[in-house]
C-alpha cells in the first residue's frame, strides 16, 4: 500500500471508524478518479470494506474482510442524515420489550431512495417523518461515533404512531405497563408531535394502566381511529375518545 494510501487512512481514522466518499475528498487532495482508484485498491486488500455506496468502514488489522461487523446502531446512524435509532430498536434499548427485533429501525427527515438495506448481514428499515416529529433524543457514542436514539417517552409516541414498526400496540401497552415515564415530558411531547391518533391511542393506554398523563383535549378531534391500525378494523367504539378499540389488552 502507498504512502500516501496510508496517511489517507490514519486522518481518516482520526475522525472515527465510519467516512464518506466526501471525507475522503477533504482529507486527501486527490480528484475524483484517483480516489475512487484508491478506495477500490484499499477495499480489495481489506483495509476498508464499503457499507453502501460512497460510504465505508475502517477495518481494525485484525479483522478479517468480510467477517467484520459495526455495532448496528453505529451502521444505521450513517445510512441517513440526520438519523435516529428508533422504533422497535429503541424499545429494546430502553429495556421497554422482551422482544428482540430483527430489524434496525432508524427514523429520519431526509428521502431516501432504498428504505431497506442488510449491512454486514443485518437489516435496516429508514423511516421518514415529518419535521415536527423528529425530537426527542439522547446522544450516545458507541465505537467512537456519535448516535441518536430516541428517549423513552419519545419511542412510545413513535410506536403509537406507527405501531407497525414496534410489533403492534400490544408492545407499547406492554412497555407502559412495566416501564417509567415521566408523565410531563410526555404531554409536552405530545403537544408538540400534533397527532391525534396518538392522542387517543396514548389516553387510552394511559387509563388502562393507570397512568396520569395530561392529553390534551384539541388533539381528540373527530373522526374514529383504530387503536391498532395493524389489526383488524373490528371492535367496539369509545365514543369520548372517538377511538376503535380493535385489540384486547389487559392484565
Amino acid at each position: 500500500m502507498g504512502k500516501s494510501s496510508v496517511e489517507l487512512l490514519h486522518r481518516l481514522r482520526r475522525r472515527g471508524p465510519v467516512f464518506t466518499f466526501r471525507d475522503a475528498l477533504e482529507v486527501s487532495g486527490f480528484d475524483r478518479g484517483y480516489l475512487r482508484v484508491v478506495l477500490h485498491m484499499l477495499e480489495r486488500r481489506g483495509w476498508v470494506e464499503r457499507i453502501e455506496r460512497g460510504k465505508y468502514v475502517i477495518l481494525p488489522l485484525e479483522a478479517e474482510k468480510g467477517r467484520f461487523t459495526l455495532h448496528e446502531f453505529v451502521v444505521g446512524s450513517v445510512l441517513v442524515e440526520p438519523s435516529a435509532i428508533a422504533y422497535w430498536s429503541a424499545l429494546h434499548y430502553h429495556g421497554l420489550t422482551e422482544q428482540i427485533p430483527n430489524v434496525v429501525f432508524v427514523q429520519t427527515t431526509c428521502r431516501k431512495k432504498r428504505r431497506e438495506l442488510v449491512v454486514f448481514g443485518v437489516r435496516y428499515r429508514v423511516v421518514r417523518v415529518v419535521r415536527r416529529k423528529f425530537f426527542g433524543f439522547e446522544p450516545l457514542w458507541i465505537e467512537g461515533m456519535r448516535v441518536h436514539v430516541t428517549d423513552r417517552e419519545k419511542t412510545i409516541l413513535d410506536c403509537l404512531d406507527k405501531p407497525q414498526y414496534c410489533g403492534g400496540v400490544v408492545e407499547v401497552y406492554e412497555a407502559l405497563v412495566g416501564g417509567e415515564f415521566d408523565a410531563g415530558r410526555l404531554s409536552e411531547y405530545l403537544k408538540r408531535f400534533g397527532s391525534g391518533a396518538v392522542a387517543k391511542r396514548l389516553a387510552y393506554l394511559a387509563g388502562l394502566v393507570g397512568f396520569d398523563v395530561e392529553v390534551p383535549r384539541e388533539l381528540i378531534k373527530k373522526g374514529v381511529v383504530p387503536l391498532d391500525p395493524t389489526m383488524p378494523r373490528r371492535g367496539k367504539v369509545d365514543h369520548r375518545l372517538k377511538l376503535l378499540v380493535n385489540v384486547e389488552l389487559g392484565r
